[in-house]
């Protein structure tokens, strides 16, 4: 069976659906592995380590012979047109957004698995990329955002006088939230939060952030997510976290809900209510 790796051609996107690492486990366990060259090259691994551990390198198309293709992105409908009748894509699909993707995926033959809908179940942990991405995700947010921000987030003290923190705004305390919570409060910012589930206030004061309650109802739906609200339900949201995010330097929304497009959390007053210089 032979497992293909393309490049990622979305712009800006650094990581490889596999590292070298686990490349002897697959042909230990009898596959073939086929790395397009250059696959690794934003995530630090070299065609020489890709074949030191086993691998078999090809510049240019990979997919037609493939019986299993891996990537982070989904296929393009024009790369999943060259995947052959019964072959696997396993990819973060977006079904909610690559409607394109999974229609060409179909008209190929071609089954197409998408890790954001692997059920957050106890066997299914080591299946979790999803969470493992989200905690990157949330790191990043809060480095981009210290280094975007005109302001310090720690407080400094100096003989001409004092610097105040920066205030942090984090929308969703899932796991992407939560670890920019934690990050931004490493950095030294003032940071607060806001989830729709209550449940989650405890989290979030944990890591010394303050946890925003509006007297609104929960929205937890099944699986710890957050359920979809109303569009009533979204405008009262959004007026009562009006004031917080125009005090705010930094907003960080991580708001998700499984099986549909993110949350639109910032409308265009809330953003005209931002100091200059805010980021988001």
């Amino acid at each position: 069976m032979l497992i293909a790796v393309p490049k990622e051609i979305r712009e800006g996107e650094k990581r490889v659906a596999l590292v070298p690492d686990i490349i002897n486990k697959l042909t230990r366990l009898g596959f073939d592995v086929l790395i397009e060259s250059g696959a690794g090259l934003y995530s630090q691994a070299t065609d020489a380590d890709y074949v030191s551990a086993g691998a078999t390198i090809a510049n240019g198309e990979v997919l037609t012979n493939a019986d299993a293709v891996l990537s982070v992105q989904p296929l393009t409908p024009a790369q999943m047109a060259t995947v052959k009748k019964g072959a696997v894509t396993i990819s973060f699909l977006s079904p909610v957004t690559a409607i394109d993707s999974i229609e060409a995926a179909a008209s190929a033959g071609v089954t197409a698995f998408s890790l954001e809908l692997v059920p957050r179940i106890s066997r299914a942990q080591s299946m979790d990329a999803l969470s493992s991405q989200a905690l990157c995700a949330g790191y990043r947010a809060a480095l981009v955002g210290a280094e975007l921000s005109p302001r310090f987030f720690p407080m400094l003290m100096t003989a001409a006088g004092t610097v105040t923190p920066a205030q942090v705004l984090v929308l969703g305390a899932g796991v992407a939230g939560l670890q920019a919570i934690a990050t931004a409060r490493r950095l030294g910012a003032v940071v607060s939060a806001y989830d729709v589930r209550p449940a989650s206030a405890d989290e979030v004061r944990s890591m010394g952030a303050a946890f925003i309650e509006l007297e609104l109802e929960a929205l937890e739906g099944a699986g710890g997510y957050a359920r979809e609200m109303s569009q009533d339900r979204a405008a009262q949201q959004q007026a009562l976290l009006t004031p917080y995010i125009a005090k705010s330097h930094v907003v960080i929304t991580t708001a998700a809900v499984p099986g549909r497009q993110a949350p639109r959390l910032m409308t265009q007053a809330m953003i005209d209510s931002m100091a200059p210089g805010t980021i988001i």
